[in-house]
């Protein structure tokens, strides 16, 4: 497939549209002794978070984490034992992967989750009987 001029201008403009309104990553580290990635960025804020959090890293072991490289736009970041990648505006929107994985992540941990209140919400509907059966529909 051909790129025209014109196309590749158009992106060219848009790139450069995302990197001036993004903060932009110069550096990044893994920190074995705190287990996170430390990214700093050109405004010189320094933001550090846990690697599990984010999609596709969340299975990474330490020598996944050792060799990051910043993508040439300073928007991503790029793991290459993983063959996974990190946008830096979404991580900084505070979403650490896509809207369908958070959900997923929101519904596990609520799942999980443990307290009087869902507990005494399973016994009153233990004493009804469970769980409705499905009914066949036809």
């Amino acid at each position: 497939m051909a790129i025209s001029n014109e196309d590749f201008d158009a992106a060219k403009q848009r790139g450069a549209q995302l990197q001036a309104r993004h903060a932009l990553a110069r550096t990044v580290r893994f920190d074995k002794r705190r287990k996170r990635l430390v990214v700093r960025l050109d405004s010189g804020v320094e933001l550090a978070f846990a690697p599990h959090l984010a999609q596709g890293l969340e299975a990474a072991q330490t020598a996944d984490l050792e060799v990051v490289q910043i993508s040439p736009s300073g928007l991503g970041l790029h793991f290459p034992a993983l063959d996974a990648d990190v946008y830096l505006p979404a991580l900084l929107d505070g979403l650490l992967g896509s809207r369908r994985w958070i959900a997923a992540q929101n519904g596990r941990a609520g799942g999980q989750s443990q307290s009087a209140a869902k507990a005494q919400a399973a016994r009153r509907n233990g004493t009804k009987g469970g769980r409705p059966k499905k009914s066949a529909s036809a």
